[in-house]
């Protein structure tokens, strides 16, 4: 089986605090300790209500995030706090090995873990992606090259695929 990159688990320092960034998708909600960042989503009919405190790692979190949107940057280096079993934590590893400006499917993403049977698996282990547009699920397409499935929209996930495609130089005049 394909070896991928740990994500660090560490304990829970304190308790879970609040952060809503605008950006070009709507509100994104983080949340997090004073260690580590446990999401970021796009919250439905939500209060957009921040905690009184926000810690270093929210503030470092929404300063990679502007600059992404911006097109400034192309990846994130977060401390990142999962919470799910083994092989969702296997799969939201190799979604950060899919580069800026690609796109994989369902099956591709089955392989690497040398199971093709594994695509509805893989299909359910990336929509429980907590951290949306940071762990880059939206990179995951249909065996036919369709969008499908995305947790925030699929209007966003073409938004964010056309965003990566000009910042990473691969834009074609139509991408779906």
């Amino acid at each position: 089986m394909a070896k991928f990159p740990e994500i660090s688990i560490m304990p829970t320092a304190s308790a879970p605090y609040v952060l809503h960034l605008p950006s070009p998708l709507g509100t994104l909600r983080l949340t997090g300790n004073d260690t580590h960042l446990f999401s970021a989503s796009f919250p439905e009919n939500e209060p957009e209500t921040d905690s009184d405190f926000i810690p270093a790692i929210l503030r470092e979190a929404e300063a990679q995030l502007n600059a992404y949107f911006a097109g400034e940057r192309q990846t994130f280096d977060l401390p990142l706090q999962p919470q799910g079993t083994t092989f969702q934590q296997q799969v939201w590893q190799a979604l950060q090995q899919i580069p800026t400006g690609k796109t994989e499917t369902y099956l591709g993403l089955a392989k690497r873990f040398e199971n093709p049977g594994a695509v509805r698996a893989v299909g359910v282990a990336n929509g429980a992606n907590p951290w949306l547009v940071i762990v880059p699920c939206h990179r995951v397409i249909g065996a036919k090259g369709e969008l499908v499935g995305y947790a925030g929209g699929l209007w966003r996930k073409k938004w964010l695929l056309v965003h990566e495609a000009k910042m990473s130089g691969v834009y074609q005049t139509s991408l779906f």
